[in-house]
C-alpha cells in the first residue's frame, strides 16, 4: 500500500479539475466546495484505496485566482491517512501548482524538527490543449540537515506530452478526455525509483483515469473517477 501511495501521489497529485467559478481555469477545480474520489486498484483489478480532493477556498491572489485544495488518502481498509493542503493559482491561461503538492503526505514526520529546505518548480497545466502539444517540467527537491550531514530527495515529472483524445467511462460517467503522458523519477539516499504514467482528463470534470507503469513498463497500478460533485 505504501508504494502503491507514493506512485500514486507523485502521478496524479492535483489530479482533481471541476468547473471553474470563472473562465480563467477550465480543467483545474475553482468551485468552492467540489468535491472528487478517485479508487486505486492494482494491476490486478483489486482496491488499494481511495484519494478525496475537496476544494476548501477560493480568493483572488497575484492578479489570478487562487483554489485552496484538501486532498485526503484512505487505504483498502477504510482508514483516512494523513492529508494535505495545496494552493492552485490561475493566471493568463495558466494554472500553476504548488510544487511542495508533489511531496507524499507527512514524508517529513519521520524526520522530526530536522531542518530541511524546499525547493523546485510548479507543475503548469494550460487551459489550451492539442494532440502532440509537449507540456512544461516539475520538481521538488528536498535537503535534510541532519548531526552534520545532509540528504537530499527529489521528485522529478518530465516527458510530459499530449498524445491523443478517447472518450472514457468510468462509475462517474462517460467523458470526453485528453490523454497526457509522463515520466516520474524519485530519488533519496535509499532508492531511484523510475515510473512512467498516463492521464485521461476532461473538460470540466479533470482526471477520471490513470495508469502507473514501472520501469519496464508493465502496468503497475490504476485508477479511476468513482464520484465526483461540484
Amino acid at each position: 500500500m505504501k508504494k502503491t501511495l507514493i506512485t500514486f501521489v507523485a502521478i496524479c497529485l492535483g489530479g482533481f479539475y471541476t468547473n471553474a467559478q470563472s473562465d480563467c481555469s477550465k480543467f483545474y477545480p475553482f468551485s468552492e466546495g467540489a468535491k472528487s474520489q478517485l479508487t486505486m486498484y492494482n494491476a490486478k483489478g483489486k482496491s488499494q484505496g481511495m484519494v478525496e480532493y475537496h476544494v476548501s477556498g477560493i480568493e483572488s491572489k497575484d492578479g489570478g485566482t487562487a483554489a485552496t485544495m484538501t486532498m485526503n488518502l484512505i487505504d483498502k481498509k477504510g482508514n483516512e491517512l494523513k492529508g494535505s493542503n495545496y494552493e492552485l493559482l490561475c493566471k493568463d491561461g495558466i494554472v500553476s501548482m504548488d510544487f511542495k503538492s508533489l511531496m507524499r503526505p507527512g514524508m517529513l514526520d519521520a524526520y522530526g524538527e530536522i531542518d530541511h529546505e524546499i525547493t523546485g518548480t510548479n507543475l503548469d497545466f494550460p487551459n489550451k490543449l492539442s494532440v502532440g502539444q509537449d507540456l512544461p517540467d516539475a520538481e521538488i527537491l528536498i535537503k535534510l540537515s541532519m548531526s552534520g550531514m545532509n540528504m537530499n530527495m527529489s521528485t522529478l515529472i518530465t516527458d510530459r506530452k499530449v498524445l491523443d483524445k478517447e472518450s472514457v467511462t468510468t462509475p462517474a460517467g462517460t467523458f470526453e478526455c485528453y490523454v497526457i503522458s509522463q515520466n516520474t523519477q524519485i530519488k533519496s539516499m535509499a532508492s531511484n525509483m523510475k515510473r512512467s504514467s498516463k492521464q485521461w482528463i476532461a473538460e470540466g470534470v479533470g482526471v477520471v483515469k490513470s495508469e502507473d507503469y514501472n520501469k519496464k513498463g508493465k502496468l503497475d497500478t490504476y485508477s479511476i473517477l468513482t464520484s465526483f460533485t461540484k
